[in-house]
């Protein structure tokens, strides 16, 4: 009796113990998503407790800047008007840091910053050195006779003279060094003097020389704290709500991020948008594929074909206009009236004629698209590869003989990529709080309810059991001796555990 006590009391544990798990495994399949949600919420929202804001401070990954210039084979043709030839050289790579200063939180639910850039040369990562001598239009003449197109020709011809008194012409022969990060130039020093405020220059011109320990402006962007959909969003730039270089309102708007996180949740219908100081606009990637990286899921972005289209191709680039051939936008209303473009390396995604126009060109989806991958429940970078390439419009100014007979031809500069990807144990550390972890809950909440169903059966068949011996004890006193014996012993074979390897065996009644 005792043991038949402690049974039924075990199984009546077993019983409860497999309610709790059942009751727990669908409170976490009911409750589970917003948890994970709020947590999600919680600690990609700008503030000094979030589990992202040391991130989102001071950028953790290693950014690499690559960057690749076209060397001109033949000026001295190119100047009588025949096609140029170019030959890529590098990459020259260069480790770029990225640090937030002057961080003010504001009681709108925004906050603003400076980002500080600054770069070192990687001789070991870098296929030549800075020392390296590079063929390349002469921005400053070239740039300049394009201004003097339309004036006199008396200050053409006081330009010409003033050209050949200084040395200069169509084309130099500097180091990457110079070409980068500026060079002393007499044409410079006369420019800042008689047409003050012409260049944002005043001492040394170089391509990047703006960016180098220099920040990319004041944003002002919605922290998410007391509004998530807004997240991440740009407010402001240097205190404006658009800019002014374009010609529609919808090419001056700032929309999207500061281009380093978005909000989270994304979906494949999703748009990655963001405004580029550097580039003066604001730009979308859209959806391609989704991928894994390093163990944890992302969707893939990249440039439409319509990023460069010309205002004929897609009528809502008509405000970056005046336009010439799809694949190129012309950025000379934010870079001193120079007749700079840009474009992706290469041409890539442009109209075949300008990859046609110039020899040396071979454009590539792999070599020359970009992308950014992206932890869609979080919306933070893992691996990304941004690649742009620098073009100058080039061709003869009739009065200015510097620039010969030159063919009217959009000449490639250089390209540069940036790039940079989640590691060590930044990466670790986010898989197991925002992978590792949700999949194990995700799991459990299954396995203990399907734990607690199994367990709730135990009371249940010990209770059909426990009927079908008290029927059998009723049923023994209304048949005969035999039948009585027989009943006795399969009843003590319930009550028996059977030894290993036998089989109990039914009474037949």
């Amino acid at each position: 009796m005792g043991g038949h006590a402690k049974a039924r009391g075990a199984a009546a544990a077993l019983g409860v113990l497999g309610l709790l798990c059942a009751v727990l495994g669908a409170v976490m399949i009911a409750l589970l998503p917003s948890l994970i949600e709020q947590q999600v919420l919680k600690n990609v929202r700008i503030h000094p407790s979030s589990l992202s804001f040391n991130m989102w401070k001071d950028i953790p990954v290693p950014f690499y800047l690559s960057v690749y210039f076209f060397n001109v084979l033949n000026p001295d043709e190119v100047l009588k008007g025949e096609k140029p030839q170019v030959q890529e050289l590098g990459p020259y790579v260069y480790r770029e840091f990225r640090h937030k200063t002057n961080i003010t939180f504001h009681d709108n639910d925004t906050v603003s910053f400076l980002e500080y850039r600054s770069y070192q040369f990687q001789p070991a990562k870098s296929r030549g050195s800075e020392s390296d001598y590079v063929v390349v239009p002469n921005i400053l003449v070239m740039s300049a006779s394009m201004m003097m197109e339309d004036r006199p020709m008396s200050l053409k011809l006081m330009m010409t003279l003033a050209f050949t008194t200084m040395g200069q012409r169509a084309f130099m022969n500097r180091t990457v060094g110079e070409i980068m990060w500026g060079y002393d130039d007499p044409l410079m020093s006369l420019i800042n003097k008689y047409f003050p405020g012409m260049f944002p220059f005043s001492g040394k011109f170089g391509l990047f020389a703006e960016l180098n320990n220099s920040d990319s402006g004041l944003f002002t962007v919605f922290t998410g704290v007391k509004n998530f959909s807004r997240i991440h969003l740009v407010d402001k730039w240097n205190g404006l709500s658009k800019v002014s270089f374009w010609h529609s309102d919808q090419c001056n708007m700032i929309n999207g991020t500061a281009g380093q996180m978005w909000p989270p949740f994304m979906t494949p219908e999703s748009s990655l948008e963001f405004y580029s100081p550097d580039a003066c606009r604001s730009m979308k990637l859209i959806y391609k594929e989704s991928g894994v990286f390093e163990g944890i899921p992302t969707y893939r972005f990249v440039a439409p074909k319509t990023l460069f289209a010309n205002g004929s191709d897609y009528p809502p680039n008509e405000g970056f206009c005046p336009c010439m051939e799809s694949g190129i936008q012309n950025v000379s209303t934010c870079r001193f009236n120079a007749p700079l473009f840009l474009s992706h390396p290469h041409f890539y995604d442009g109209d075949p004629v300008l990859a046609e126009a110039v020899t040396g060109l071979h454009p590539n989806q792999e070599e020359h698209s970009l992308f950014l991958d992206i932890h869609p429940v979080t919306g933070v970078p893992m691996n990304c590869s941004v690649k742009m390439q620098l073009n100058l419009y080039i061709k003869a100014v009739k009065g200015i003989g510097q620039t010969g007979s030159i063919e009217p031809v959009v000449l490639p500069l250089l390209w540069f990529g940036e790039s940079g990807a989640m590691e060590g144990e930044t990466l670790r550390s986010f898989y197991t709080q925002l992978v590792l972890l949700p999949k194990v809950l995700h799991y459990a909440q299954y396995v203990l309810l399907g734990l607690g169903c199994v367990l709730l059966l135990v009371p249940v068949v010990y209770q059909v059991r426990s009927q079908e011996k008290c029927y059998l004890f009723w049923s023994s006193s209304k048949k005969g001796p035999k039948d009585k014996e027989a009943i006795q012993a399969y009843s003590e074979s319930l009550m028996t555990p059977a030894p290993k390897g036998a089989v109990l065996q039914e009474a037949r009644l």
